[in-house]
């Protein structure tokens, strides 16, 4: 399998230089995804809502990749704010419920101080049937 670049059309990618998603081999990594709902490029107020826009971007990069959300095997979560992450915590088990990923919690400054948190994934591709 050849390598495959997924893009979910932000400026960004173009500007800064990056995928919003790489498919290299079963394996499909998705960069750090803010809570940007890129149709409107707007960022909604509050980490709850932000997590939930960041669920939506990666899940539509991972259904472009060919897999879901169901197959991710990692995830890395950052935060500017240690108190945010409980709240976020019924969005992650609404969309990591049955895939229960290894993950990371990481408290680190985002580009912009209204990102409230970011969120980086690694999914397998299905196995072919």
């Amino acid at each position: 399998m050849t390598r495959r670049l997924i893009s979910s059309g932000s400026k960004f990618e173009e500007e800064i230089g990056y995928s919003r998603a790489v498919v290299d081999g079963d394996l499909v990594f998705v960069s750090g995804t803010t809570g940007y709902d890129y149709t409107t490029m707007t960022l909604r107020d509050g980490v709850v809502a932000q997590a939930d826009q960041c669920f939506r971007n990666i899940a539509d990069a991972l259904t472009q990749a060919g897999t879901s959300l169901d197959h991710v095997v990692r995830a890395t979560f950052i935060l500017p704010n240690r108190a945010d992450w409980q709240p976020c915590w019924p969005v992650v088990k609404r969309y990591f419920g049955t895939a229960r990923p290894a993950s990371t919690l990481l408290i680190a400054g985002l580009q912009s101080e209204a990102m409230l948190i970011e969120i980086e994934v690694t999914a397998r591709l299905p196995a072919a049937r």
